[in-house]
This record gives structure tokens, C-alpha cells and sequence, in this order.
């Protein structure tokens, strides 16, 4: 069967990659087509658009591109028209995926719709429940809570559990430790302090100088920073002023099993270094404007996956004017103390259990193949 994968960030290229593998067991004359980035087409996805060609950040960021982002919704439309899926699986990304699918049931496109990994949609825009209703086959999501919220509104998904767990357990298990250090040339007897300062170049330039400017106040540590895969060192370099700060490319999963605490830009990432078992502290900053309009609108209390599945704060968010250098040092000092450590990580191990079973990437592609077949 032909499936038609479109996935906007790296979160999604990761998840969409696992998805694929995941799908050629169940379908063995599987052909795949994909929005995405290096993971996806390493597994064998022919790919039609790269992430970094389509993540806009903030309200202000969507509008400067917009004719980019209406060209990419018309070029989608064509491709997968002459393409003729069998199975059309959308990854998060809900702003243009949600497009996708409303023009793909009104056109009556022969193939079934899937959701894998909803919008977060309980946070803001609750209204688009009743879009999903109406044009999405079969929607599987992927945190505890999400499952009750759909039921809310009378529409029944499936909780497939969060495949970050078996992403993690699968690096986990066939990495070495001392292959970083030696790889990189990282002295092995100086604690790591990672920064995750996301992927896209807005929030990279927004959050990353005082990530960087933090190190003065910890000496004692090295600093690492973890680069986006899409993202060229040429971009980094222009804020890295410190002889002591490191850059490494595509080895985020092997940087967290090794860090002693982290500074981590909102998103996927938090909830990734929280899985690695890796005190952190949460940092966000987007335009005045953007953040204006999101404060009107969003309804959550926190802005880390983290909190939001503990339902409580476990980790410290510095969002906006909170974030500066005075509370990055008065944070970051103390979940380096042991304390605290022990538990943070704690509350961790608890959060692993809220996320159910592994297996999540298998149990959506037997889902998908036996809803097709």
C-alpha cells in the first residue's frame, strides 16, 4: 500500500521515521512519501519537503510567510492527488495538516485519514475538535489525558502510548557512553550542563545568548549546546563568544544520557531530557506580539509537556520577561543542588509510568494496516 506521510518538525521527522519502520513490518509492499527530514528518508521515505523549509514560529512569524506556507498547502494538494495514498497520516503540525485534511474529505480523495500524535488542541482552539471529528478517520494520541478530552466531545481516539519511550530505549541500548567523550573530545571529568535551544532559528536566536551568558556563574561545568540537525555550525557560531562552550551536531539523545542538567527550550525536548532522567529547567521567549496573543488564548497553566502531564510543577518554566540571566542562574543553581536532584528525578520515574506502555510507533502502524486492510 502507498502512504503519505507529512510531518513540519523534527519532533515529527523522528516519530514519522519510527512510524515508517514500524509499518514496513505490518506492510511488507509498503511504499512511503513524506514531509519531513533526514530521519523519515533514511528509512526509506522518498521526501518531498524538509522541515526547516516549513516551521514558522509565533503568530507575527506564520503571517511574514505566509505565501510561502499557501504555496506549500497547494503544492501538498497536487502531490498527493497524483501520488493516490492509500493512507494519509498526519504528524502534530496541526495548522497545515488541519488544511490538508479538511481539503482531502470535501474532495472526497480516496484514501482514509489518520492522526498520529493530536494537535494539542486542549490547550488552545478547542473548537477544531469538531474539524477532527468530521474529517479525520481514526486519531491516535499519545499522552494519558488526551483520551478523556476527545471523549468530551463524543469522538473516540486511541491511546497508543508516547513513543518517545522507545525511542529512548532504543538508544539507550546500543550506545556507549565513553563513544561520546572520545567522539567528541569532551573531558570526561567535567560535569555537562546541555542546552536544547530548539530547532528553529527564531527561538534559537531568541533563547541561545543567554544560555551561553549563564556559564560565567558555573565554572565548574562544561557547557554543551545541542544542535538542531538542519541547522548549519556557520548559524551558531555567531553567538558562541565563550572559549568554553561546545557544539555538537546531531547527537541530542547521546548529550542528554550524559549531561548532569540542562537548560531546555519548551517543547518535545523537555519532556525528552525529563525521560533521559536529566534536572532542567525550562526556558522560553518568543515576540512581545506573538506572546500577547497566545497568553489571550491558550488555556493550560504550564507550557512544559513535563508539567502538563504531572499536572503540577516539577520543573521550574521561565517564560518570557521571566526569562533572564538572574533566574537562570538561581534556577539552574538549584537543580544542580542534590536535594533537589533526587527529587526532580523522583518525580521523573513517576512520570514514566503516567505515560503507559512502550510500543507506541507499533501499536499505530497495526492500527493503521488493520483499519486498511
Amino acid at each position: 500500500m502507498k502512504y503519505y506521510i507529512i510531518a513540519g518538525e523534527a519532533s515529527g521527522d523522528l516519530h514519522g521515521a519510527n512510524l515508517v519502520k514500524a509499518l514496513k513490518k505490518e506492510d511488507l509492499n509498503a511504499e512511503f512519501r513524506a514531509w519531513g527530514g533526514d530521519l523519515i528518508q533514511a528509512e526509506g521515505a522518498t521526501l518531498i519537503k524538509h522541515y526547516r523549509d516549513l516551521a514558522f514560529m509565533g503568530f507575527l512569524e506564520v503571517i511574514k510567510n505566509l505565501k510561502t506556507i499557501l504555496n506549500n498547502i497547494a503544492f501538498c494538494k497536487k502531490d498527493i492527488k497524483e501520488y493516490q495514498p492509500d493512507a494519509l497520516i498526519f504528524i502534530d503540525y496541526p495548522g497545515f495538516n488541519l488544511r490538508i485534511a479538511k481539503w482531502a474529505k470535501k474532495e472526497n480523495i480516496n484514501t482514509k485519514i489518520f492522526y498520529y500524535i493530536s494537535p494539542q488542541i486542549w490547550a488552545w482552539h478547542t473548537s477544531r475538535v469538531h474539524q477532527i471529528k468530521k474529517n479525520i478517520d481514526k486519531m491516535f494520541v499519545i499522552l494519558p489525558f488526551e483520551k478523556a478530552f476527545y471523549k468530551k466531545y463524543n469522538y473516540e481516539v486511541e491511546f497508543v502510548g508516547h513513543p518517545l519511550l522507545d525511542a529512548i530505549e532504543n538508544f539507550n541500548t546500543n550506545k556507549s557512553q565513553n563513544d561520546f567523550f572520545i567522539k567528541n573530545n569532551i573531558d570526561q571529568n567535567k560535569k555537562i550542563i546541555a542546552l536544547l535551544p530548539g530547532s528553529r532559528k527564531q527561538e534559537i536566536s531568541k533563547l541561545l545568548p543567554l544560555m551561553i551568558a549563564s556559564s560565567q556563574y558555573f565554572p565548574d561545568y562544561q557547557y554543551i549546546i545541542a544542535g538542531a540537525p538542519a541547522m548549519p555550525l556557520s548559524f551558531y557560531e555567531n553567538f558562541i563568544k565563550l572559549p568554553n562552550i561546545k557544539i555538537i551536531h546531531n547527537q541530542t539523545y547521546a548529550l542528554l544520557q550524559n549531561a548532569h542538567a540542562a537548560l531546555v527550550t519548551s517543547g518535545t525536548a523537555t519532556l525528552e531530557t525529563a525521560l533521559f532522567g536529566v534536572p532542567e529547567v525550562v526556558c522560553y521567549k518568543g515576540s512581545s506580539i506573538s506572546y500577547q496573543i497566545a497568553k489571550r488564548l491558550v488555556d493550560i497553566k504550564y507550557i512544559s509537556l513535563v508539567n502538563l502531564i504531572a499536572d503540577r510543577e516539577i520543573i521550574k518554566e521561565l517564560i518570557q520577561d521571566e526569562y533572564n540571566l538572574e533566574n537562570i542562574k538561581i534556577h539552574l543553581t538549584k537543580v544542580l543542588d542534590e536535594k533537589n536532584r533526587t527529587t526532580i528525578i523522583e518525580n521523573y520515574n513517576n512520570l514514566k509510568k503516567q505515560l503507559g506502555e512502550k510500543g507506541a510507533s507499533q501499536n499505530t502502524a497495526t492500527s493503521i494496516y488493520k483499519y486498511l486492510t
